[in-house]
């Protein structure tokens, strides 16, 4: 495929000028939208430094602390992803969606997470008499709000700076009859576990809470059957679980996930391969899946 260090200099990048006064996760994610826009240019690194007014050195070192591998390997795993297509052209798209070519052996489960269901009463309750401790911590894909129990992990969102509060409402809401109480050195190690693949130990495993109906935490076990690098559509899920008539049903209960990321709705398409929606964002989405990609190599 031909290289073009000048592919980006037409394009109208919305506030490019701002750039550099906004946090490192927004620069990532311009860097992620311009790559997955331009991959048949192979964009270089300078090219990418310039649309976001920064310097190669600091675009390397800002985007693979961030995203976990360099713009390179992002670039090159959104490249293999439409050469799949392209090879695969008589499979359907889903099967070539995503997978970025690491689908194999792997990992059987990437985060061993073990789980246990809270009882209907207290989602049916909302949450009274419940005590949710919560914390905000970094993440490669900006913010984390993360909340727990004092038996495991119960909710994980995401959001960019300004936007904490947001970001809170949005999860207190799930159970707004529950005593939330901030604490981050509680919620802490929960972000350490999740986000540093060297801590996704088997031995070790990271304990969560699904609040939800029992249809909901159902869709729920099912996402955590999917292994990092592949991806599902909504009807496929539906059959996976037993319910083959309710893929909208199943929409709806993967759109109201509480754990983002640890529970991997974001590795559910559309029946065409489209990204489809994602409550915390689209390229979001697209960070999280690059990032599975980079870890998986």
């Amino acid at each position: 495929m031909p290289k073009n260090e000048n592919s980006l200099s037409t394009l109208v990048l919305p506030d490019a000028s701002d750039v550099s006064n906004v946090d490192d996760y927004n620069v990532v994610s311009k860097i992620i939208e311009l790559i997955t826009e331009n991959w048949r240019d192979q964009p270089q690194l300078e090219a990418l430094a310039g649309a976001v007014n920064l310097s190669t050195t600091q675009l390397q070192k800002t985007f693979t602390r961030w995203a976990g591998l360099s713009p390179k390997a992002f670039l090159q795993a959104v490249t293999l992803d439409h050469a799949k297509r392209l090879l695969e052209s008589d499979l359907p798209l889903l099967d070539a969606s995503f997978e970025l070519g690491l689908s194999g052996p792997g990992r059987l489960h990437d985060l061993f997470v073990t789980h246990e269901a809270m009882s209907p009463g207290i989602y049916k309750a909302k949450g009274e008499g419940l005590e949710i401790y919560y914390g905000f911590h970094p993440s490669p894909f900006g913010t984390s709000l993360i909340m727990a129990t004092d038996r495991g992990m119960s909710g994980m969102a995401f959001c960019d700076e300004g936007e904490e509060k947001a970001a809170f409402e949005d999860m207190s809401s799930r159970w707004p009859k529950a005593r939330y109480i901030e604490n981050s050195a509680l919620t802490a190690p929960y972000a350490d576990r999740s986000f540093h693949p060297q801590n996704w130990q088997k031995d070790q495993q990271l304990r969560i809470v699904l609040i939800g109906t029992d249809f909901q935490i159902r869709v729920w076990e099912g996402l955590m059957k999917l292994p990092v690098g592949t991806a599902t559509s909504y009807s496929d899920l539906a059959a996976r679980i037993g319910k083959p008539e309710a893929p909208r049903a199943v929409g709806a209960a993967v759109g109201r996930n509480p754990i983002s990321f640890v529970v991997p709705c974001h590795r559910v398409m559309g029946k065409s391969g489209n990204l489809t929606g994602y409550h915390w964002g689209i390229t979001r989405k697209r960070a999280m899946l690059g990032w599975e990609a980079g870890i998986t190599t």
